[in-house]
């Protein structure tokens, strides 16, 4: 017999309460309780427990990754699908990631490899429809339209692909529950059902998310925890460029990022972002100014932009994109203490050209860099790059992988650049680029103007 309670779930975070509360206690989202009717199913009879083996005795040597066929979105999953792993990926609505999981499972089909789409929100006609607009027909590529997971695990068990996409989480239903699809309580378990499928069968599974108006991914928090990789599909619709990155990955490294443009075609990789990033830089403008940020492994030309300008109100504005506004406050008290600029009469307006995102130290000498330009009104050579990490103090610290960053800018057309004195003497002499060390931004001012 089956025992049916009644509870009131969170729809934010999960969690349950017997009476309906105005505030969740776990997570203070306000108004996000509704009542659902949970049925609990008796436990059968007890499967064998798994026995315990040496980590030293379980082989490895036949385990090989399914390459996806898109260089960038293999680089992001570290190299490729691994077997029986569930990889989820959010981002806005009409960002591109249902075209990029159909480019991705024809890229896949191409190679000879079956494997399956499942849409619970679009009919398979329309599917036909957006992959003729893509030119991704394949008679390998199966689709289907379906809501029921025990009907898409029966699927998978009988055909067999090499690679499943369930688009999205949030429109699977299990028959068990009682509740509407998307509700937390559906969500989890369509998730722990498809993740015990993908590691019985080891087949790969994308899962596709909807994400809040914070840019969370819709859900219970423990969504995220159950997949093996997480990926966010970043970028503005209105803008040509996506970023794919990682913030979780149990088979790879979390740093690295994938780089596409939207065309009338559907999504095209970018194998080259700085030519990208720096292709409208505008000649002699003050404020203008490129350094190297680390994405992984992959170094990225940006350019830094700043707007200095004099302010008709009692507190100057600071906005800032791209950057971390915390940080370019630091830059800018050590630039009034240290350089003597004063900074507090002015508005400060920062931003990276690209939409790209920055947050690591190695690029506070471009915002120093940036900012004095800007104040100065005078432009920083053309041809010249910045780097460095600047201290309360003003000193100009150290950074990592130099001489991946200066290769790149090498390649680029770069003739000088500005670098931290202890990074200078460590690397080989060049002729390619002139290699200016500086100690102090007192000694980057020197040199830039």
């Amino acid at each position: 017999m089956k025992s049916i309670k009644t509870a009131f779930t969170c729809q934010t975070c999960g969690y349950q309460s017997p009476r309906w509360m105005g505030k969740c206690p776990d997570c203070g989202t306000w108004d996000a309780f509704v009542e659902e009717a949970k049925t609990q199913i008796p436990r059968g009879a007890a499967a064998a427990p798994a026995q315990p083996v040496p980590i030293d005795s379980v082989d490895i040597e036949q385990e090989m990754r399914l390459g996806t066929g898109i260089a960038e979105l293999d680089r992001v999953l570290g190299g490729g699908l691994v077997a029986g792993s569930i990889v989820l990926i959010g981002g806005d609505p009409g960002i591109g990631k249902s075209t990029l999981m159909l480019q991705a499972l024809y890229a896949i089909s191409v190679q000879g490899h079956r494997v399956l789409y499942v849409s619970g929100e679009e009919s398979v006609r329309q599917i036909r429809l957006r992959s003729k607009r893509l030119h991704t027909v394949n008679p390998e590529l199966l689709v289907v339209s379906e809501i029921d997971l025990e009907s898409i695990v029966s699927m998978v068990t009988t055909i067999r692909p090499e690679v499943l996409v369930v688009d999205s989480i949030q429109t699977m239903y299990s028959p068990d529950l009682t509740s509407t699809p998307g509700s937390v309580s559906q969500v989890r378990e369509s998730a722990a059902r498809l993740m015990l499928t993908a590691k019985k069968t080891g087949v790969p599974i994308f899962l596709v998310g909807h994400v809040t108006k914070d840019g969370a991914i819709a859900g219970p928090r423990l969504l995220e925890h159950m997949v093996d990789t997480v990926l966010y599909f970043e970028g503005d619709r209105n803008h040509v460029f996506r970023i794919l990155r990682a913030v979780k990955n149990r088979f790879g490294s979390t740093n690295e990022i994938g780089v596409f443009e939207m065309k009338e075609k559907g999504l095209a990789q970018v194998a080259n972002p700085s030519a990208v990033f720096l292709s409208e830089r505008p000649k002699n403008a003050p404020g203008s100014v490129v350094t190297a940020s680390m994405e992984g492994t992959r170094p990225i030309l940006v350019e830094l932009q700043a707007l200095a300008s004099s302010t008709n109100f009692g507190t100057p504005r600071r906005t800032i994109l791209g950057l971390d506004q915390n940080r370019v406050a630091l830059l800018v008290a050590v630039m009034e203490k240290k350089l003597g600029m004063h900074l507090l009469g002015h508005d400060l307006f920062m931003n990276v050209a690209g939409r790209v995102k920055v947050d690591e130290p190695a690029v506070d000498m471009g915002i120093v860099s940036a900012i004095a330009s800007s104040f100065l009104d005078r432009p920083i050579a053309e041809e010249t790059a910045v780097l460095g990490e600047v201290g309360l103090t003003g000193e100009v610290r150290a950074i990592s992988q130099a001489e991946t960053r200066v290769g790149e800018m090498k390649k680029m057309g770069f003739s000088r650049c500005l670098l931290p004195e202890n990074n200078r003497k460590r690397m080989p002499p060049t002729e390619a680029i002139e290699l200016i060390g500086i100690r102090t931004v007192s000694d980057a001012m020197a040199v830039l103007f």
